[in-house]
């Protein structure tokens, strides 16, 4: 499965399709100790206690592959031994215990213009009546955050909604006073917001820049399917209205980061198109998220649309992979991102830092383990008013640690995956995994093939 092999007139897609067939198959869980993926010159063996990925001879392969067959674990710990493979234990069942939090998402706006019908948020208001932050609320939540930082730490506000634009003067003062709050305290603070980019004026993209805002918008897809599926809430379509207010918003970038966030339902999943369509307009990077969970079921990804989406995703990562060998910037998110967790070898035993370093606000004041978890009992996590609750914090901590997620403990992936989003899990359980396995699978593939034919990329 080398890059030169779609240099000779196959297009990068049918050689997707062929790729994705053989790596569905190759990534299936056989052991949780090890996993095998194809390389040019042998195998590499990844093992998951602390991401470790080797390059092995093909006859150690196949002895490692007879011992997988025979579910023959010890045999596979010698064979590990023998190769000088650091076996301590990694991540055991302990649960973090009160991690300092260094991250808060802020519903500034519980309510929305768009009438997405997919829509986790209940189109925004969370299943209650549409409300403001308060700015009194906002800046309560900046003290938390900021005041139970160190001098010289990092810590992350996030602005989201609904259309966190609809709160535009609160999101403005409470920008302004963390911004001075953290210099105070000689704190590092980065923002962010996510935006449907409907609202966006002259004096916010003014306002972004001066302070370094990483702006993510959302946009799915091109100007057919972005209309069907995020419309007005009269139904109008919004992707000229939305073009014409960021084109302004991408030109300016310099201390800002623009992003574009896609959404992948059945209804559109022509992502190599979208991805060279909106690289090309300026965007920073751009991701693709397949929906699992909406809040009325509606247009939720079928195991069918995910092994489409595999094929399409492999096509992308194909793309990525023909531009960095050609010296050119393509900031496809995902390829980034999985590039990045193998690097360091990531290995951790939750999806993200829901519930621990980060959690979500909401317009009331109440905390949750992240922004999707606003106005549910399940994620819920204190106030700001009373702090968090160190009970639910603890039993959160507990519950979703990945060594008690099933079948997590036997999948080769688990460190890398850390159980998935909690929220679709929680919601759907775990209709994703063979789409994440394939991904990952692929992605390892493809950074031993890079640095492989170019040994200093990202250097």
């Amino acid at each position: 499965m080398e890059t030169k092999s779609y240099s000779k007139g196959a297009s990068l897609n049918l050689l997707a399709q062929k790729m994705a067939g053989h790596i569905a198959t190759a990534a299936q869980p056989k052991t949780p100790q090890i996993h095998l993926i194809e390389g040019a010159k042998g195998q590499q063996l990844f093992v998951p206690n602390g991401s470790q990925l080797i390059d092995v001879d093909f006859s150690t392969a196949e002895r490692l592959k007879k011992m997988m067959q025979l579910q023959d674990q010890q045999a596979i710990q010698y064979e590990l031994l023998a190769l000088g493979v650091d076996m301590r234990t990694k991540i055991n069942d302990t649960a973090l215990k009160e991690p300092p939090l260094r991250a808060l998402s802020l519903a500034m706006a519980q309510k929305c213009n768009l009438g997405c019908s997919y829509c986790y948020a209940d189109q925004g208001d969370f299943g209650g009546p549409s409300k403001n932050m308060s700015l009194e609320m906002a800046l309560q939540s900046i003290d938390m955050l900021i005041n139970g930082a160190n001098k010289g730490d990092t810590v992350q506000l996030t602005f989201l909604g609904g259309e966190p634009l609809m709160n535009r003067v609160g999101l403005r003062l409470a920008t302004e006073y963390a911004a001075n709050l953290a210099e105070q305290k000689q704190v590092n603070i980065n923002f962010s917001t996510t935006s449907n980019g409907t609202l966006i004026r002259d004096e916010d993209i003014q306002f972004f820049e001066e302070y370094g805002f990483a702006i993510t918008i959302s946009l799915d897809g091109l100007k057919e399917a972005h209309d069907r599926l995020r419309p007005l809430k009269n139904g109008k379509g919004t992707y000229e209205q939305i073009m014409t207010k960021i084109r302004p918003l991408l030109s300016a970038q310099r201390k800002m980061q623009v992003s574009a966030r896609v959404t992948v339902t059945a209804e559109n999943l022509g992502l190599a198109t979208v991805l060279d369509e909106f690289i090309n307009m300026g965007f920073h990077s751009v991701g693709f998220s397949p929906l699992l969970n909406a809040s009325n079921g509606k247009k939720e990804m079928s195991k069918k649309d995910l092994e489409v989406l595999l094929t399409n995703m492999i096509e992308c990562g194909l793309r990525f992979e023909q531009a960095v060998l050609q010296g050119k910037r393509y900031p496809f998110l995902n390829m980034i991102n999985a590039f990045k967790e193998i690097s360091n070898g990531t290995h951790r035993p939750y999806p993200c830092g829901a519930g621990a370093g980060y959690m979500g606000v909401s317009a009331d004041g109440d905390l949750y383990a992240c922004h999707r978890f606003v106005n549910e009992e399940s994620g819920a996590m204190g106030s700001i008013q009373e702090g968090i609750n160190s009970e639910w914090q603890h039993k959160w901590l507990h519950d979703r640690h990945v060594h008690q997620q099933s079948p997590c403990t036997e999948c080769w992936a688990r460190y890398l995956c850390g159980g998935g989003c909690h929220h679709e899990v929680i919601e759907k359980g775990r209709v994703a995994c063979d789409y994440i396995r394939g991904w990952l699978h692929f992605a390892i593939q493809s950074y031993e093939r890079v640095h492989r034919l170019m040994p200093n990329w990202n250097k």
